[in-house]
């Protein structure tokens, strides 16, 4: 009853997550991979909050100190997995943002070229056929 509080809002904060997750899942275009480490992230945070002596332990057994030292290693991971992912989808968006503006200004150019070329022959079919008609009179 000690910890009950802290308890609470840490658990209500890990389903909030997975909930925020979940609702977002048809919309985000999540893969399978990613989908169940983030179940397992969740379910052994809710197991960690309510069993912290036993993190201790694993972080013992592991050769680190405390549970909250091995906790800390795992979320530096887990935030440079994050920025990593982060960079390559950006990277991945731009090269996307890139090929649409390139064909969106090639098509542009081809409209707008057809557009003055098309006037052009319009003129220049009118004008021939005014030196065709002048060389008929003469």
């Amino acid at each position: 009853m000690k910890y009950f509080w802290i308890q609470l809002l840490l658990i209500l904060g890990s389903v909030s997550m997975a909930l925020m997750f979940i609702r977002t899942w048809g919309q985000a275009k999540n893969r399978a991979w990613k989908r169940i480490a983030f179940s397992v992230f969740v379910v052994v945070n809710v197991y960690a909050v309510l069993r912290p002596t036993d993190v201790t332990w694993l972080a013992q057994q592991l050769g680190v100190g405390r549970g909250t030292d091995l906790v800390l290693y795992v979320m530096v991971l887990a935030m440079g997995f994050l920025t990593l992912n982060t960079f390559l989808r950006f990277r991945s968006l731009e090269k996307k943002i890139t090929d649409l503006a390139r064909t969106v200004a090639i098509n542009e150019g081809v409209r707008h070229n057809d557009e003055r070329l098309g006037q052009d022959a319009v003129a220049g079919s009118a004008s021939g056929a005014d030196a065709d008609s002048d060389s008929v009179k003469a």
